[in-house]
């Protein structure tokens, strides 16, 4: 029998809550976004799920194929792709859910995060779940540093694009969205800040 670690990863906690919610189930076709290991989707390959991914790094990829291999053999390699998450090749509303865990706040500027915003959003279907983990200021305002527009260096040295409360809130009235869960902030030990968004396509 598999451990737990076996089983399910490095996966995130705050995915991991959104299948104890019952809101990822089998069948569910997973699009992880930016998806660098495959740590979030050891479990969905396991388990049978159709799993997509994406991701700038060539390395990366490699390895997700090499894990797909292992616990999903019928899988085409095709379904991991080396692209950036604003210029993915999926076609539009293919994935149940998305997956973009702390790929966001690697854009450089606001043209960039709508970019790799829009790309993360096209390919979810009416409907799917969007699960979102990014760097923002929320809780930490003041030990943000100022870098340029929505750029802020954290106190551990990292330069990220970072959102807040209201920008998210905005993002989410525009793109027609249905919360699916408060927005909910990690603070880590007064070094940076992480927040989790999730929502639901209409």
């Amino acid at each position: 029998m598999p451990t737990l670690q076996e089983q399910f990863g490095q996966i995130d906690i705050y995915l991991f809550d959104q299948l104890l919610k019952g809101r990822i189930g089998p069948g569910m076709c997973i699009l992880d976004a930016g998806c660098g290991s495959g740590r979030n989707i050891v479990y969905f390959l396991r388990e049978g799920y159709p799993v997509c991914g994406a991701d700038a790094n060539p390395d990366a990829i490699a390895g997700v194929r090499a894990l797909a291999r292992r616990l999903a053999p019928a899988l085409p390699e095709s379904n991991f792709r080396v692209e950036p998450v604003e210029a993915m090749s999926f076609e539009d509303g293919c994935a149940d859910v998305v997956i973009s865990n702390t790929v966001l706040h690697f854009a450089k500027d606001d043209v960039q995060f709508e970019a790799m915003l829009h790309g993360t959003w096209r390919v979810l279907k009416p409907g799917g779940l969007l699960f979102c983990r990014l760097a923002s200021t929320i809780g930490m305002e003041a030990q943000m540093l100022p870098v340029q527009g929505r750029l802020f260096q954290s106190p551990d040295g990292a330069e990220r694009y970072m959102v807040d409360a209201r920008m998210l809130t905005a993002l989410t009235e525009r793109l027609g969205a249905e919360w699916l869960e408060p927005i909910k902030t990690t603070i880590v030990q007064g070094q940076r800040a992480m927040t989790t968004w999730v929502l639901r396509k209409s």
